[in-house]
């Protein structure tokens, strides 16, 4: 049995930063990081919410800061890593989305979506496997995708093609940095419970017309990112780089 060591999956001794940190998915993949023995930098645009959760964190035993970013500004993300990194661990969580018929779909929401969705990812990536590289050390970039990075959807195609994006940076990255030892890979969730669609699930319609779709028959809750958050960050994902991980209930299995 001693040829088969148990999975690794703390943290303890590494720094990670988790973007879009003040609320949901995100704030959740801090505290998980936080749990498996991480120092976690929780940023966002939003201060008083981060100053909240980082209260949260450290209360309960963990190790946390904070910094108002906003991750558009390339600039800006360059500072906060060339100034607290290297970064062990980055989970590239912001993003948004404007659901529109595509006749409806403006200019300002191309650029926007963008800028958030796939610009930012680039520009915390890049400043992040800088830093790794520079120091000789190990990484895990982890992006939240979509499972609309796989498929596509009604009054979603800004959205889609923004994940999509994100999937082929994605595969790219791990071909770039694979021989430096630093993994990127994306988890795509299906529609999750969080503050931002708790208005969109008020329809019933439109919630009946989801739940359709995942096999499991339900949407997903946010403490159902967390583990998969600290896998790809650990050890124990040692060898999976360029991959999708589907949090997606089934929805592309159909």
């Amino acid at each position: 049995m001693s040829s088969f060591p148990a999975p690794n999956f703390r943290l303890d001794g590494k720094k990670a930063l988790v973007t879009g940190a003040s609320r949901g998915i995100g704030l959740a993949a801090a505290v998980a990081l936080a749990q498996a023995g991480a120092h976690v930098t929780l940023a966002a645009r939003s201060k008083d919410e981060l100053a909240a959760a980082c209260k949260d964190i450290t209360a309960s035993g963990g190790h946390a800061d904070f910094v108002v970013l906003d991750v558009t500004d390339s600039a800006a993300v360059d500072h906060l890593i060339t100034n607290q990194g290297p970064f062990h661990v980055l989970v590239n969580n912001a993003g948004m989305n404007r659901p529109k018929p595509l006749v409806e779909v403006t200019n300002e929401d191309l650029d926007d979506i963008f800028d958030l969705n796939v610009k930012s990812v680039f520009y915390a990536s890049r400043a992040v496997a800088k830093s790794l590289i520079a120091a000789k050390q190990p990484g895990s970039i982890i992006t939240i995708s979509s499972q609309m990075g796989h498929v596509g959807a009604s009054n979603r195609t800004v959205y889609c093609a923004s994940k999509h994006a994100l999937e082929g940076m994605t595969k790219a990255l791990s071909w770039e940095l694979g021989q430096k030892n630093i993994r990127v890979n994306t988890i795509c969730p299906t529609f999750i419970e969080t503050a931002l669609t708790k208005g969109m699930f008020e329809d019933p319609t439109f919630k009946a017309s989801v739940v359709s779709k995942i096999a499991l028959g339900r949407v997903g809750h946010v403490n159902e990112v967390m583990g998969s958050v600290v896998f790809l960050a650990s050890d124990a994902s040692s060898l999976i780089t360029g991959s999708a991980l589907m949090l997606d209930g089934g929805w592309t299995a159909a």
